[in-house]
């Protein structure tokens, strides 16, 4: 961090705690709003999507409490400990990812149609306005205090903007054209989303432990 002070440090660090609580409760209220809407509308699209939100809250919170352990605990401590948050992070998103894949294949088997939902275009189109918002500006403060961490959720942040697109065009295609087989296929792709931050959440924890 050559070029900033103590002062721009810590008040970069205090940004950067901001970003992710702003995160966090977005990401809380979306996954109620997905989750209701879904449920009222048969969704498996917009419930997946709403099981996202709260699979990434979590992760939200396990930036929160490492970027507020700046410089209280040793870094080999904090890795440990994030280690295992990490790894319960992943699992959860396998659980989840199962739940939405199982369900997609069943509601398409049976033919089981979603209504359409125009609340659940509204949570997209919202989604996409705000993520990559959010996108920018903790991948700006991630470099600039040098933190993986940050940039690392930076990037889950942009793949979330990129899943509210795919959650629009599925539920859109239901409500303005009836093509609801859109919204298994999504909830596929969700599903196939969750099983990818898994596995990539997995793989992260174990090459920090080995570091």
């Amino acid at each position: 961090m050559a070029g900033v002070g103590r002062n721009d440090t810590e008040r970069l660090y205090r940004k950067g705690l901001v970003l992710e609580y702003i995160t966090v409760v977005y990401n809380i209220l979306e996954a109620i709003a997905s989750i209701i809407f879904g449920g009222i509308a048969g969704s498996i699209a917009l419930i997946g999507f709403g099981l996202d939100s709260i699979v990434e809250s979590l992760s939200g919170l396990v930036l929160i409490w490492r970027l507020r352990q700046h410089g209280k605990i040793s870094e080999e401590k904090e890795e440990r400990i994030e280690k295992r948050a990490t790894r319960f992070v992943s699992i959860t998103f396998f659980i989840l990812g199962l739940y939405v894949f199982v369900e997609a294949i069943r509601k398409w088997a049976v033919v089981e149609v979603p209504e359409p939902s125009l609340p659940g275009i509204l949570i997209a189109i919202a989604s996409l306005i705000v993520m990559p918002i959010l996108t920018v500006q903790k991948y700006r403060t991630g470099q600039q205090i040098n933190s993986r961490a940050l940039i690392a959720d930076s990037k889950e942040t942009l793949a979330c903007a990129f899943l509210s697109l795919a959650l629009l065009a599925g539920l859109g295609a239901n409500y303005w054209f009836g093509f609801w087989q859109a919204d298994p296929i999504i909830g596929i792709i969700i599903a196939a989303f969750l099983f990818r931050e898994g596995w990539l959440g997995w793989k992260e924890s174990g090459e920090a432990g080995s570091d």
